[in-house]
C-alpha cells in the first residue's frame, strides 16, 4: 500500500512541474492588424507556436515587458523569456533563444518598416533598410542585426 501511495504522489509532483514548464509563447495584438497576423503566419512557418490575445492593454504589455516605448511597433510577442516587438525576422528569434545572451530582455523592430524582407509588411516589391535592436535589462538598444 505504502510503494502505491509513493508512486502516487511522485507521478503528481512530476506531472505538475511538467504543466508549469511548458509556459505558452503569446502574442499581443490588434485584432484588426493584417500586418500581425501575416507576422504570426511568418512565426508560424518557422516552427513557432503561439497564443493570440487581442484583448489586452498593449501600452502596459510593452512597459512591463521592459520595452522602451520609443522603440515600439504594433504587436508584441512574449517568447520564452522574453519579448519580441513588431516585424522581428524568426532567424533573429531563433538566434536570441540560441544565444541567451547575458543581460538582453528582448528584440524590436522600431515603426514599421515596409518591404519583401521584413515579415508581414511585405507591401511592395523592394527590399526595407531596418534594424532589429536588442533590448537589454537597462533600457539600452543596440543593433542585433541589420537589413538592407
Amino acid at each position: 500500500m505504502k510503494k502505491y501511495s509513493l508512486l502516487i504522489i511522485l507521478v503528481f509532483i512530476f506531472s505538475c512541474k511538467e504543466s508549469v514548464d511548458k509556459k505558452k509563447d503569446i502574442v499581443y495584438l490588434s485584432p484588426d492588424c493584417g500586418c500581425c497576423h501575416d507576422w504570426i503566419s511568418h512565426m508560424e512557418s518557422n516552427d513557432f507556436v503561439l497564443e493570440k490575445n487581442m484583448d489586452a492593454n498593449m501600452y502596459d504589455i510593452k512597459i512591463n515587458a521592459g520595452l522602451p516605448i520609443d522603440l515600439a511597433s504594433c504587436h508584441t510577442a512574449l517568447i520564452k523569456g522574453y519579448f519580441i516587438e513588431g516585424h522581428v525576422p524568426a532567424q533573429d528569434v531563433k538566434r536570441l533563444l540560441k544565444e541567451a545572451p547575458d543581460g538582453i530582455i528582448g528584440l524590436t523592430v522600431p515603426g514599421m518598416p515596409a518591404g519583401i524582407n521584413v515579415p508581414g509588411m511585405e507591401v511592395n516589391n523592394e527590399k526595407a533598410n531596418f534594424d532589429v535592436f536588442a533590448i537589454d535589462s537597462n533600457g539600452k538598444s543596440s543593433v542585433w542585426a541589420h537589413y538592407e
